[in-house]
């Protein structure tokens, strides 16, 4: 059995440093395609595929939002939540620049500056979690404990049905 090669993305190195065990999984990025394709082209459940949003609070300060791919978040619950007037979803100029990532290929591991990380409490609640790997088409699956043990997480509960 032949294993494809997968790229080593600063998420994968910082899982590495880090030791942290994780399995790669490549499928062909589609954009605007999303969770909703990632699931599909990977035969997995999409609220286990967690998207990693960037996001800015109303002075500017970047974060990061783990949801659940088939969940939305509250932006007014979120601002709530972590004292703030308000929270929006970054450009993706500045969303590049705050991770080194390219939107659609958005890691939480390995951002270019440490950024605060708040993520859906139920996510914790899977057995192995998808994320982005670092690039578009590369998800990386992790157990809920280690992505606890690697980022310093916020919990937080904030998701909503998405339309």
């Amino acid at each position: 059995m032949t294993h494809a090669v997968y790229p080593v993305t600063a998420a994968v190195r910082f899982l590495r440093e880090r030791k942290i065990l994780f399995e790669p999984f490549l499928y062909s990025y589609e954009a605007h395609g999303g969770t909703t394709h990632a699931a599909s082209m990977l035969n997995l459940d999409e609220h286990a595929v967690v998207k990693t949003l960037v996001m800015e609070t109303d002075e500017g300060t970047p974060l990061l939002v783990l949801m659940h791919g088939d969940r939305e978040v509250s932006t007014k619950q979120l601002a709530r939540v972590i004292g703030v007037k308000r929270v929006s979803p970054c450009n993706p100029d500045d969303a590049s620049r705050h991770t080194g990532y390219l939107v659609g290929g958005t890691s939480p591991f390995g951002t270019r500056t440490p950024l605060p990380v708040y993520a859906e409490s139920t996510i914790f609640t899977l057995p192995r979690i998808y994320l982005n790997g670092g690039k578009r088409g590369f998800l990386v699956a992790v157990g809920p404990e280690d992505i606890r043990e690697a980022l310093a997480v916020t919990a937080v509960s904030v998701a909503i049905a998405a339309p």
